[in-house]
């Protein structure tokens, strides 16, 4: 049945104008430094003289300096050199220092030096040359006489050309994904309008799902939240409708969805301020009754989400929440996620803890308080659609608080 309730997450000032965020400069500029912070807490901790982040993510986390995001994800163009007890150096391609003006995370701006193959064909050799001579004479500058740098990501020329210079790579990722797994309550507002931001996209779903229109168009109404109000881009492409469900990550296409069928997605959002919003929601087109196979689906779903929050507690082990989590039925586990939950924060983050079926090969850890996680279940059977549902939490010393309020179906 239509639920006029979720039209409310729509922008209160009218669905024709975009959200305003109401989080201070103060907020943000404490969340900088925070996040900062805690990347030279964990170079102390390996012992590194500083940091050599490629990944535009873990750029964002240490400066929040954004360019063109999702291209040099793909695209070695600029690098940012963090030193434990030195200065933070952005290099950035010609033509866009300007984006670096204001930040008081940024020490210097240099030019990047690019040395990918696409960028510099056969002049590659002699600008990696220059790239590598680089990094070693800052590293002598501000090392103290440490030559080990973490490294989030490299070529392997790259590589190869530093430890030629004598300096000692330590693998960056583990550094990174510690750093950012907890959140601190800066962080958290940010989070949280992220959130509210994907929650009026939801509900523009919500308010669109009606026969005849296409899974397309239906994704096409987060985006255009997300981007007005300030948003990044969308990770996934995960929205289906009926038989498109099962099996899941099928892309959303151009299928037409019919009444009574189910209509399912996963947000997978990096909105205002570079967070993640990783919601999933299940719904009828047209907002019919559920039929009893959708009911039935949908409630196995939502008893899995209650059951796994309910466990969560800072201290306890990944494997002991295993051991007690929601034991998915057999005929459901050939379709199931592969994940009973994951951190989160700028994007899907350390930790991501398996289902039970595929837990022999987990890692060790335990949760922490300040962490911000999402608990997932995926439910479906043979010749059945299938329901996604996701809830976004925080880890507090009494368990977990939910960040998402966007209601769940009532069935």
């Amino acid at each position: 049945m239509f639920d006029n309730h979720k039209l409310t997450y729509l922008n209160q000032e009218g669905a024709d104008k975009p959200l305003k965020s109401p989080v201070p400069q103060a907020t943000l500029m404490a969340a900088r430094a925070y996040r900062q912070q805690r990347i030279k807490e964990q170079l102390h901790k390996h012992d590194c003289a500083a940091i050599l982040l490629y990944d535009p993510v873990n750029i964002r986390y240490a400066l929040d300096v954004s360019n063109m995001q999702v291209w040099t994800m793909h695209n070695a163009t600029r690098y940012a050199l963090i030193f434990a007890d030195g200065p933070a150096i952005m290099f950035e391609f010609a033509g866009c220092h300007h984006l670096c003006d204001g930040l008081e995370t940024i020490d210097e701006v240099r030019n990047s030096t690019v040395w990918l193959y696409m960028s510099a064909g056969d002049r590659s050799p002699e600008r990696l040359q220059t790239w590598s001579t680089e990094i070693d004479d800052l590293m002598r500058q501000y090392g103290g006489g440490n030559r080990r740098l973490a490294i989030d990501k490299v070529e392997p020329n790259g590589l190869k050309a530093l430890e030629g210079l004598g300096i000692e790579f330590v693998e960056g990722q583990e550094l990174t994904e510690q750093a950012r797994a907890i959140k601190s309550q800066d962080e958290l507002e940010l989070i949280k309008w992220t959130i509210r931001v994907c929650e009026a996209g939801m509900a523009r779903i919500y308010q669109h799902s009606q026969p005849g229109v296409t899974e397309q168009e239906l994704w096409a109404h987060l985006h255009f939240e997300n981007a007005r109000s300030g948003g990044e881009w969308l990770e996934t492409r995960l929205l289906t409708c009926g038989s498109r469900t099962n099996p899941w990550y099928q892309e959303c296409s151009d299928y037409v969805c019919k009444e009574g069928e189910l209509i399912s997605f996963d947000t997978d959002m990096i909105g205002p301020y570079g967070y993640c919003a990783d919601l999933s929601r299940a719904w009828t087109c047209g907002h019919t009754p559920m039929n009893a196979t959708q009911q039935r689906l949908y409630r196995t779903a939502l008893e899995q989400i209650e059951h796994n929050l309910a466990l969560i507690q800072p201290g306890m082990s990944f494997a002991e929440f295993n051991a007690k989590s929601w034991h998915i039925p057999a005929h459901h586990v050939d379709y199931r996620y592969s994940l009973a939950l994951h951190g989160v924060g700028l994007v899907d983050e350390w930790p991501a803890v398996p289902l039970h079926p595929d837990y022999a090969s987990a890692q060790s850890g335990e949760f922490q308080e300040n962490m911000t996680l999402c608990v997932e279940s995926l439910i479906g059977e043979a010749g059945s659609e299938s329901v996604k549902l996701e809830t976004q939490v925080l880890v507090t010393k009494d368990g977990v608080q939910r960040l998402d309020t966007f209601p769940f179906e009532d069935v």
